[in-house]
């Protein structure tokens, strides 16, 4: 749509495709604590500094002093911008004394006088309660509808929700567009969403999508899955074959890993998962970037690990043409957590990456029935950047996945869409630890399925000869590594 309103938020106007009508009118409803205030004040803020003019009206709400003493906190606040580009003005002295009508020549009064170009009306909760009916209170929101394409200004009207449940009342069918905010609980974790109900003569992101507040003010982050639904041309197959940093699995491949294909290896705890990742970035350099993404340990000790087994990507990370970018699997938000990955793929033209590990990166997400169509949206995105990938995931020591429920399924969902899938696992054999790995899968290519075993020391992971892997599967059964 031309000449669409931004918000200034950059996730709420990738929802909205762009932006908000010019001249249109937006509901904004939640209940208390959900951010409406720091959303519609963080909109005028960010007008202002693009330029625009604002006005903020409120109704029964906090005094104007507390409400800017709270924002001054926040990163977008700028009291410079009042009063000459934002300006704060109190109506519910009008609205009791001259009702609706008397609220609606105010604001057609202000919205002049200041020549603004974005209103918000905080509190329409009030001014529906002083209608004395409803077509009254139509009338008042049809005034309000001819007064924001007149003065093509964008107007906002914050609104309470008496509970989660979005009713849809007289003025949603009368507004340009309708967005919800909600805080929900998750056991012992809360996290806000938003949701647009409705967008008038324009395409959206239907569903929820997360919104977090901090110092910076309110963060949206479209769903992931929901960002990459559009179809787009993948990268085509080159036919070339890439090193996976250790020769004897390259030879399992028949060559190496297909190029921009993606590769998940797993293992449970202790068989080796981030050294054969940072091994796999070893063979980057200055034309061809890498990127490793960690969910269990620091950069520090990523770079002392790789020190400690004398591995090439210590050097390559100390030049700067392998990248580390960290997320803690304690807290945090799937989608910002995706969103920051891709942006870091972007800005670092990695043509390889490794998620260390794919299954914390995944525990934060507090709906688990989205995992599928997340990793799958994923791998796509990669795979249309020119990315070859890999996912380092954890299992049990009996082959299942130990974090994630529905274990099988998602087992299933990652072999079938990730182009290859390496397993590392342990037996024993007689008195003895055996390290194992073999090739599960590689699409539409031949591989060597023998087990082999391995050892990991200074230089890495080595791989061994075939000939004693069958004996350790048969003679020993798996187990978890001793610590």
């Amino acid at each position: 749509m031309p000449n669409q309103f931004r918000s200034g938020i950059e996730g709420l106007d990738i929802i909205l495709a762009g932006g908000f009508i010019p001249g249109g009118i937006t509901i904004i409803q939640g209940r208390p604590g959900t951010g409406k205030t720091i959303l519609a004040n963080q909109m005028c803020f960010r007008h202002a500094h693009s330029g625009g003019r604002a006005l903020y009206v409120t109704l029964l709400a906090e005094s104007h002093a507390r409400m800017l003493m709270h924002l001054g906190s926040l990163e977008f606040f700028d009291r410079t911008a009042i009063p000459d580009k934002i300006n704060y003005v109190s109506a519910f002295t009008v609205l009791e004394a001259d009702g609706l009508r008397g609220l609606l020549t105010l604001l057609r009064r202000e919205v002049q006088a200041h020549d603004a170009t974005l209103m918000v009306l905080d509190g329409l909760v009030a001014a529906e309660r002083k209608a004395g009916s409803d077509m009254e209170y139509k009338k008042f929101v049809h005034g309000l509808q001819i007064q924001a394409a007149v003065a093509n200004c964008a107007m906002f009207l914050v609104s309470n929700a008496e509970d989660d449940e979005a009713e849809v009342t007289a003025e949603h069918t009368m507004v340009d567009c309708v967005i919800d905010l909600r805080s929900r609980l998750y056991d012992w974790r809360a996290e806000r969403d938003l949701e647009v109900l409705k967008r008038r003569g324009a395409d959206f992101l239907l569903g929820r999508h997360a919104l977090d507040i901090t110092g910076a003010g309110i963060s949206v982050h479209p769903r992931f899955e929901a960002c990459q639904a559009r179809p787009r041309r993948d990268a085509r197959p080159t036919g070339i074959k890439l090193p996976s940093g250790l020769p004897p699995l390259d030879g399992m491949f028949s060559g190496g890993l297909p190029e921009h294909s993606a590769t998940v290896l797993e293992g449970p705890p202790g068989v080796g998962k981030t050294t054969a990742g940072l091994q796999f970035l070893g063979p980057c350099g200055a034309a061809e970037p890498g990127l490793l993404f960690t969910t269990t340990n620091s950069p520090e000790a990523v770079l002392a690990k790789a020190r400690t087994l004398d591995l090439p990507v210590a050097g390559l990370i100390d030049a700067g043409h392998v990248g580390i970018a960290w997320q803690s699997s304690t807290d945090g938000l799937l989608d910002a957590a995706l969103h920051g990955l891709m942006r870091a793929v972007r800005r670092t033209g990695a043509r390889r990456l490794c998620i260390d590990s794919l299954t914390g990166l995944l525990q934060l997400a507090s709906d688990r029935s989205r995992l599928p169509a997340v990793f799958a949206a994923l791998v796509h995105e990669l795979r249309i950047l020119g990315v070859t990938s890999l996912f380092t995931s954890e299992i049990d020591d009996s082959g299942r996945y130990g974090v994630l429920p529905t274990s099988g399924a998602m087992h299933a969902h990652l072999s079938g869409v990730a182009d290859n899938v390496v397993v590392l696992r342990t037996a024993r054999r007689r008195s003895s630890l055996t390290r194992l790995i073999s090739v599960f899968k590689a699409r539409d290519a031949q591989i060597d399925p023998r087990v082999r075993s391995y050892q990991i020391s200074r230089g890495g992971i080595a791989i061994d000869d075939p000939s004693d892997g069958p004996e350790a599967l048969r003679s020993g059964r798996p187990a978890r590594p001793e610590t």
